[in-house]
């Protein structure tokens, strides 16, 4: 306790030696100053010391504003550099998303164009296939017509061949029939003598509905008998060489008429119309003339009917 005693002092009186000639330089100064100052009433000294006081508070207060002013400063241009940095960092994210939606929309389009390219070239390849259908359907279509068009040629050539053959035939019967049948040729007195019997194989010869019972010579497939030379034609035969045929030698060949005229025979191969007069023959103007497919009797009375006939050499 003792020890603690002593060291307790010795400090206390170095503290006070230390503090001593500090407060005397103190005072000194002071004193220094006050000589150099004018003098002044008490009360200013007394006040000098607060006037200081307020100066060195000025002076922290100064010193705090200043540094609050640099911490605001400090603070300003932090906020904005951490402003300007995300300023920044938003227009790169812009950019960025802008660059991303470019490249998207780019993406889309051409995916759009790749589609659109691909749909074009579908539709073209499908009309085409239509079209290759189509063509290929009418080139079918044109080739059954042909074909059908063939068959009926071919059909109706065959009928005319038929038509033909039935037509030669029945006038090689004719002509067969009637070459056995070697007559003379009666004079006029003999024919008008035998006037009764030609009149029967005349009225046998009328026909019951010639409309429906006569035939020309296409019908029966065209007329293949003797022509008559175009010279002879022309002096004898055609509507300005009108006759009558009882002025003409008749004769009944196969129970067909045939009378002569102009140096030839002619058979009636169709039967005559009911409605013409029972003796058209002796009083009827006729003329012989060639229309288009054959030989026909024609009636001056009756300019619209005409009879099929057969030419015959004598």
């Amino acid at each position: 306790m003792k020890l603690l005693g002593v060291i307790g002092t010795t400090g206390l009186l170095l503290l006070l030696g230390i503090t001593a000639p500090a407060d005397a330089q103190q005072e000194q100064q002071e004193k220094q100053e006050k000589q150099e100052q004018p003098a002044k009433p008490p009360k200013q000294e007394q006040q000098a010391k607060p006037e200081k006081r307020q100066d060195q508070a000025k002076g922290q207060q100064d010193q705090q504003r200043q540094q609050r002013q640099q911490q605001d400063k400090s603070a300003k241009q932090e906020q904005q550099q951490q402003a300007k940095e995300q300023r920044d960092q938003q227009r790169q994210q812009q950019d960025k998303s802008a660059k991303q939606q470019q490249q998207q929309a780019k993406g889309q389009q051409e995916q759009q164009r790749q589609q659109q390219d691909k749909s074009a070239k579908q539709q073209q390849q499908q009309a085409k296939g239509q079209q290759e259908q189509q063509r290929q359907q009418q080139d079918k279509s044109a080739k059954q017509q042909q074909q059908q068009a063939k068959g009926q040629q071919d059909q109706q050539r065959q009928q005319r061949q038929q038509q033909d053959n039935s037509a030669r035939q029945e006038q090689q019967r004719t002509q067969q029939r009637d070459r056995p049948q070697e007559v003379s040729v009666p004079s006029r007195q003999e024919q008008h003598g035998q006037k009764n019997e030609q009149r029967g194989a005349w009225q046998e010869r009328r026909a019951h509905s010639w409309q429906s019972e006569h035939r020309g010579w296409q019908q029966r497939g065209g007329y293949i008998g003797y022509r008559i030379p175009d010279e002879r034609f022309r002096g004898h035969f055609g509507r300005d060489h009108r006759f009558r045929v009882y002025s003409c030698p008749v004769l009944v060949v196969g129970g067909y008429p045939r009378f002569q005229y102009g140096g030839f025979w002619f058979s009636l191969i169709d039967p005559w119309p009911e409605y013409w007069s029972d003796d058209w023959y002796d009083n009827d103007d006729v003329y012989v003339d060639y229309s288009e497919d054959g030989y026909y009797l024609y009636n001056h009375r009756h300019p619209g009917d005409r009879i099929a006939i057969s030419v015959y050499v004598n």
